[in-house]
C-alpha cells in the first residue's frame, strides 16, 4: 500500500484527568466510555487482560469495572487484582460489581432468580450513591448475585429477587451496582454516574472540543514539522472534520484532495468545493473523474465488483495526478476511537485502507497520522461545529465509501444515479422538515433493478421502484427500522413519483439488521 510507518499520536496529555473503563467483555462497555465523556471528562477503555499494566503505568484518576457475559465463579473468568486500584475511586457495574464483592471478601452465588430487564429498587440507603436513583427503575442483566457484601461495605439497595443490588465503602471510595446505569433503560442512571464522577471521585470537567482542537493542532504540528499532509475529503463527517483540523494546524501544507466520482448525494460535490475551496480557503485539489468512474462501472452488476472497481479507480486517479501529490509526506486517515477499541488495544495494530482511497500506489510512501483516533462519532461532530463546519456537513449521515454505486441494484449509469439522487434528496428533506432526522442513524433511497406497471396521467407506465430505508442504531452493528408515520411516508412517495422522472412506485424497508444489512448491497 505504500505506507511505511504508522504514527500514533501520543496518549491524551495527563493534564486531563482520566477514567479508565476496564472491559470484561460487556456489551455496554463502549457506552460507559461515551457516558463519561458526556460530562466533559476524558475516558478510555482497556481490555481486562491489559488493565493491570495500564493502571500501573498511568495511574488513572478513577476506574469503572464493566459488565461481562461470563460468571465470576467459573474457572478462568476475567479477573483483576483489586489491590492495584486501592486508593483510586472505583465503580463496579454488573460483572464488575460481582468481581469487587468476590475479590474483596464478599459472597457471590449463582441464583435461580435471574434478572433480565427492568427491576424496581427497594431499601435504598439515604445519602448513598444508589440514592441518586430518584426513579427506582433500573436495567438488570445477570445470573449470578452478590449474597453478602465485603467487609467494610454497606448494603445500599436491593430488588425483590436480588438481595444486594448496590453496595459501597464510602471511605475507600469503592462502589458497586448490579444494574446498568449507562443504559437509557435506567432513567436516573446518568445522575448516578454524574455523582460518582464529580462528587465521589472529585473529577474536573476539562475534556472539551476546544481543548481537543488545541492539543491536536499542537500534536500535528509537532509530528509533521515542515512536511505536507494529504487528506482525502469525501463530504462525509469524518473526512471533513479531519481536513478542517489539519487546515487549522498546517494551513496550505494540508493538501485536501476531493475526487468527484459522480456517486455522491445530491449537492454534496458542490458543498465540498464551496466549504473547503471557499470558506476555508484550503489547498484543495478537486478532480472531476465522473466519466472515468462511469466507464469503469459500465455493465457491472455485482455489488462486490462495484466496490472493487470504485477502489481501483481511486488508485488510478492518484496515479494520474502523481506530479501534484508526490511531495506529500503524510497521509491523514479518519480512524475513530471505536476502531481503536475494536482492535483490542489502545494503539491500532492494523492499518486499514482509507475508505475513500482504496489503497495507494507504491510511489506514495507516506507516514500515516490519525488525528481523530481518540473521538467517538458524536465528539467528531462537536469538534466540527467548533471548527466552523456547516451544520449540514456536521450532521451528515454515514455514507458508504463506494457511494451510490451500492444503492443501485444492477448497472450504475448517470441516469440511474440521477434518479437515486433526486429521490434521496426528497426523502431526507421531508424527514428534516418533520424533525424525524434526529432519531435516525441512516436514511436513504435506493433503486431496484426491476420495473413495475403503473398508471400516470391515464397512461400505462413501466418504470422503476424506489426503496426507502431509515434505521436507528448506536454503532451500526445492529439497527432497526424507524417507525416513520404513515402520512409522512405517503407524502414522500407522492412527491417522488410526481417529481422524479423514471419512478412509479415507492417501498419502505422494514427489515432490521440482522438479518439484513443497513445498505442494500
Amino acid at each position: 500500500m505504500g505506507l511505511t510507518q504508522l504514527l500514533t499520536p501520543p496518549a491524551v496529555p495527563k493534564k486531563h484527568q482520566t477514567v479508565l473503563v476496564v472491559d470484561f467483555g460487556g456489551q455496554y462497555s463502549q457506552l460507559i466510555v461515551r457516558r463519561v465523556r458526556e460530562f466533559n471528562i476524558y475516558s478510555e477503555m482497556v481490555p481486562w487482560q491489559k488493565a493491570a499494566e495500564r493502571i500501573l503505568a498511568d495511574r488513572p484518576d478513577a476506574v469503572i469495572l464493566s459488565g461481562g457475559p461470563r460468571s465470576v465463579l467459573e474457572p478462568g473468568a476475567p479477573d483483576l487484582d483489586l489491590s492495584l486500584i486501592a486508593g483510586i475511586p472505583a465503580l463496579g457495574i454488573c460483572y464488575g460489581h460481582q468481581l469487587m464483592a468476590k475479590n474483596l471478601g464478599g459472597v457471590v452465588e449463582t441464583s435461580s432468580d435471574k434478572e433480565y430487564g427492568s427491576r424496581h429498587l427497594t431499601g435504598i440507603e439515604a445519602g448513598s450513591l444508589a440514592s441518586t436513583i430518584g426513579v427506582p427503575e433500573v436495567w438488570m442483566s445477570h445470573g449470578d448475585q452478590v449474597r453478602k457484601t465485603p467487609p467494610g461495605f454497606i448494603l445500599t439497595a436491593s430488588t425483590d429477587t436480588c438481595p444486594v443490588a448496590a453496595f459501597e465503602n464510602a471511605a475507600a471510595r469503592q462502589y458497586g451496582v448490579q444494574f446498568h446505569p449507562e443504559v437509557s433503560h435506567t432513567p436516573d442512571g446518568r445522575k448516578l454516574l454524574e455523582r460518582f464522577l464529580l462528587k465521589h471521585a472529585g473529577l474536573k470537567q476539562d475534556w472539551s472540543s476546544e481543548s481537543f482542537i488545541e492539543e491536536t493542532v499542537a500534536s500535528v504540528q509537532g509530528q509533521v514539522g515542515e512536511g505536507r499532509v494529504l487528506c482525502a475529503v469525501s463530504g462525509g463527517v469524518d473526512s471533513s472534520v479531519m481536513a478542517a483540523l489539519l487546515i487549522r494546524a498546517l494551513g496550505e501544507r494540508a493538501v485536501c484532495v476531493f475526487v468527484d466520482h459522480g456517486l455522491l448525494r445530491k449537492g454534496e460535490a458542490e458543498e465540498v468545493r464551496e466549504t473547503f475551496g471557499g470558506h476555508f480557503k484550503a489547498n484543495l485539489k478537486a478532480f472531476d473523474e465522473q466519466a472515468a468512474f462511469f466507464a469503469a462501472l459500465k455493465g457491472v452488476t455485482h455489488p462486490e465488483r462495484k466496490r472493487k472497481i470504485v477502489g481501483e479507480e481511486f488508485v488510478k486517479v492518484f496515479e494520474r495526478h502523481a506530479s501534484e501529490l508526490s511531495d506529500c509526506d503524510f497521509l491523514a486517515q479518519g480512524t475513530l476511537y471505536p476502531d481503536v477499541i475494536e482492535s483490542g488495544s489502545s494503539t491500532a495494530a492494523k492499518i486499514k485502507t482509507h475508505h475513500n482511497v482504496g489503497g495507494l500506489p507504491d510511489w506514495m510512501r507516506m507516514k500515516l497520522i490519525e488525528p481523530l483516533r481518540w473521538l467517538f462519532k458524536d465528539e467528531v461532530r462537536a469538534v466540527g461545529r467548533a471548527l466552523g463546519l456547516p451544520e449540514e456537513m456536521v450532521e451528515r449521515e454515514p455514507f458508504p465509501g463506494p457511494g451510490l454505486a451500492v444503492r443501485i441494484t444492477g448497472e450504475v449509469t448517470p441516469e440511474r444515479v440521477r434518479i437515486v439522487q433526486d429521490a434521496d434528496w426528497i426523502f431526507r428533506t421531508v424527514l428534516r422538515e418533520h424533525g424525524l432526522h434526529r432519531q435516525i442513524w441512516q436514511s436513504y433511497a435506493a433503486l431496484l433493478d426491476v420495473r413495475s406497471v403503473g398508471v400516470m396521467g391515464d397512461e400505462r407506465t413501466y418504470e422503476h421502484p424506489i426503496v426507502l430505508r431509515a434505521v436507528a442504531s448506536e454503532d451500526a452493528m445492529t439497527a432497526r427500522a424507524v417507525a416513520i408515520p404513515f402520512e409522512v411516508l405517503e407524502h414522500v412517495a407522492l412527491r417522488i413519483v410526481n417529481e422524479v422522472r423514471g419512478v412509479n412506485r415507492v417501498f419502505y424497508d422494514l427489515t432490521s439488521k440482522p438479518p439484513a444489512t443497513i445498505e442494500l448491497e
